[in-house]
């Protein structure tokens, strides 16, 4: 497949791909419901995403397959609050099924060099929807450095 990789606007491609985010979403709560963690129906804050994305500090980047989105990332980047960096925070990185044959690892080289440019000094990711994703990210240079765990009341 011959795929495009670029960053969007997400207050302004959201209408066209929520049905990608949904696909996600469901994926993902289906995943934690497994695990005992019960999760609400989707529901975005799009009021907070829109904010973030016309402030500059919500970064979308969009796979597309011809004219069809496939994959996405959200990508956050804020100040260190220890240390004033400039440091980045996956929101969702996601690649529907029937693409998940390596675009998943163009998507996030893309962002890696994406950040790079932008002068950032450290990426924050977590593998929640499929936990094996953290082994590819351990093959791109990816350090493991803390574990997440989920209390529910």
């Amino acid at each position: 497949m011959d795929y495009t990789i670029a960053i969007e606007k997400f207050h302004e491609n959201y209408g066209e791909i929520q049905m990608l985010y949904r696909e996600h979403y469901n994926e993902m709560r289906e995943r934690m419901s497994s695990q005992g963690v019960e999760m609400s129906p989707y529901n975005p804050r799009l009021d907070e995403y829109f904010k973030a994305s016309i402030g500059g500090w919500l970064i979308n980047i969009i796979a597309r397959d011809g004219e069809k989105a496939v994959g996405y990332c959200n990508v956050y980047i804020t100040a260190d609050m220890h240390n004033h960096d400039l440091i980045a925070k996956e929101d969702a990185i996601f690649v529907t099924k029937s693409h998940r044959h390596g675009l998943g690892k163009d998507i996030v080289r893309f962002g890696l060099e994406e950040l790079r440019k932008r002068g950032v000094k450290r990426l924050n990711v977590s593998a929640v929807t499929d936990l094996r994703v953290a082994k590819l990210w351990r093959r791109m240079g990816f350090k493991h450095t803390a574990h997440e765990m989920t209390f529910t009341f």
